[in-house]
């Protein structure tokens, strides 16, 4: 089962995988694992092959047989995103308004990356909080000809470029308010939303309030290395230097339309650390990847990490069982949905033209995302491949 190198470099491509072959084994030995990041590696080292069960197919017309492995559906690997992404992205065809969308991006201070590394859920979970509120807040204030609630979609992402953890939200915003008690829609300006600069510190504030309360209940751990930081006087000092500093908010482009929303969130919701793809060698403990250098312009570089350190890099993403990275606020969340959203299309464009969810099967969406009909035999491209035998799960347990 366990790849090698030279089967990797023969197919031309790379993937976290064979670093977790080649190299996870001595990393696991090496270092104090949690459940969940052992939990990942061991499940993208056995997505798609035999310890995961499968089926074996024959084309109907010529005999050729092919097996096909399971995958692991691990939201952390590289390899099982496509078919969740576009099973979610229908759904979301239901939930989009007619009208333009904002992108707003909020990142917490790398100072508190120690202390979110060793209490994720919580410090987490606080940034969702202090975001919701901070855009809620400023869509109630007059000042902004809003007077009403935001709906919109957060997706959390915790990596940079060269995998290194940047916890940082995005926000996608429809482009108004919505009033119940009016049954109003307040439309807002076509490129502007909110002034970013009074954004970032109303977050800083709602963050930091969260995290002081945090400290005072107690709910925060600070093992390792952050053990200095959980005396009240470092602690203190510290969140008064951050009182001061300024927070990282900007607004990106807004959106046009629904359609371009889709494409955006098609690309962003369900990426994961480092996708296989810009993994470019891995060799004599050694792992190469591409990746954007923001401060060049967005050049594409590559960067060359030891084995181990890349490991590390990877399983700092690794988020706690059960902790959700898309959230939705305001009227998208769950509970408003299905009430506001036909309010608010009829209030926005009665006639608009929606986007229709549809019913696809597997063998559907990989059809229409890669052009690749998966029943059609590879070998006579005559005939359909049919399942003819079922594969067990090999006797250990993948949970």
């Amino acid at each position: 089962m366990k790849k090698t190198l030279a089967a990797s470099a023969c197919k031309n491509n790379f993937e976290v995988a064979d670093v977790f072959h080649l190299y996870g084994e001595q990393y696991r030995q090496s270092n104090s694992l949690s459940y969940e990041q052992i939990k990942v590696m061991r499940h993208i080292e056995i997505c798609r092959t035999a310890a995961l069960g499968g089926h074996v197919e024959q084309c109907d017309k010529c005999g050729f047989e092919r097996i096909s492995y399971n995958s692991c559906r691990d939201r952390h690997c590289p390899k099982c995103q496509t078919m969740t992404k576009e099973r979610w992205l229908n759904d979301r065809k239901a939930e989009l308004l007619p009208c333009g969308y904002f992108h707003l991006v909020f990142t917490l201070p790398h100072t508190l990356n120690p202390i979110v590394l060793c209490n994720k859920k919580i410090m987490l979970a606080m940034l969702f909080a202090a975001v919701n509120e901070t855009l809620q807040a400023f869509a109630k204030d007059p000042q902004w000809r809003l007077e009403g609630q935001l709906g919109f979609i957060s997706v959390l992402h915790t990596w940079s470029q060269t995998l290194l953890d940047h916890f940082h939200l995005h926000c996608l915003v429809p482009a108004g308010a919505f009033s119940p008690a009016q049954n109003k829609w307040n439309p807002a300006r076509e490129s502007f939303l909110f002034r970013i600069n009074s954004l970032a510190k109303e977050f800083r504030k709602r963050y930091l309030h969260k995290l002081e309360k945090a400290y005072q209940k107690k709910k925060l751990i600070f093992p390792g290395e952050t053990v200095s930081i959980s005396s009240p006087e470092v602690f203190w000092e510290m969140t008064k230097k951050l009182s001061v500093i300024d927070w990282i908010a900007y607004a990106k482009r807004p959106f046009a339309g629904p359609e371009q929303i889709l494409e955006y969130l098609g690309r962003y919701t369900h990426r994961v650390a480092i996708s296989n793809n810009r993994l470019t060698a891995i060799d004599n403990g050694k792992v190469v990847f591409t990746y954007r250098d923001r401060k060049s312009a967005n050049q594409k570089k590559t960067m060359t990490l030891n084995a181990d350190e890349f490991i590390r890099r990877f399983l700092l993403h690794v988020l706690p069982k059960g902790f959700m990275k898309i959230r939705y606020f305001g009227f998208l969340s769950n509970i408003k949905k299905k009430e506001y959203i036909p309010i608010i299309r009829q209030l926005i464009k009665p006639m608009a033209e929606l986007l229709v969810k549809i019913k696809e099967t597997v063998q559907q969406i990989m059809l229409r995302v890669t052009g690749i009909d998966i029943t059609c035999c590879p070998q006579c491209q005559k005939g359909k491949m049919i399942t003819i035998k079922e594969l067990p799960k090999l006797a250990w347990n993948t949970s």
